[in-house]
């Protein structure tokens, strides 16, 4: 029965589809830049949610506020999100 379960689990997780962050294209990324710097942020990592969100994400961006932050944006760059890293 252990052996089955084991199986079953394999199998269950190699159905899932495998979802990686994508880089942002030239122009994503300029209007990310510029949503970012409005509040104060720069610098850190921009990756794009691939799971159809339309979610834009910064992490370690240093803020003038002082400290690192993680940001979250939607599709029209508005901020959803910002959390001390």
């Amino acid at each position: 029965m252990k052996r089955f379960a084991v199986v079953a689990s394999a199998v269950f997780a190699m159905s899932l589809p495998a979802f990686a962050d994508a880089p942002l294209s030239e122009d994503e990324a300029k209007r990310a830049t510029a949503a970012a710097a409005a509040w104060g942020c720069e610098g850190g990592k921009w990756e794009k949610e691939s799971e159809g969100t339309g979610v834009y994400e910064l992490d370690d961006a240093k803020c003038k506020e002082g400290g690192q932050y993680d940001l979250k944006f939607d599709k029209n760059f508005k901020l959803i999100d910002m959390s001390a890293d």
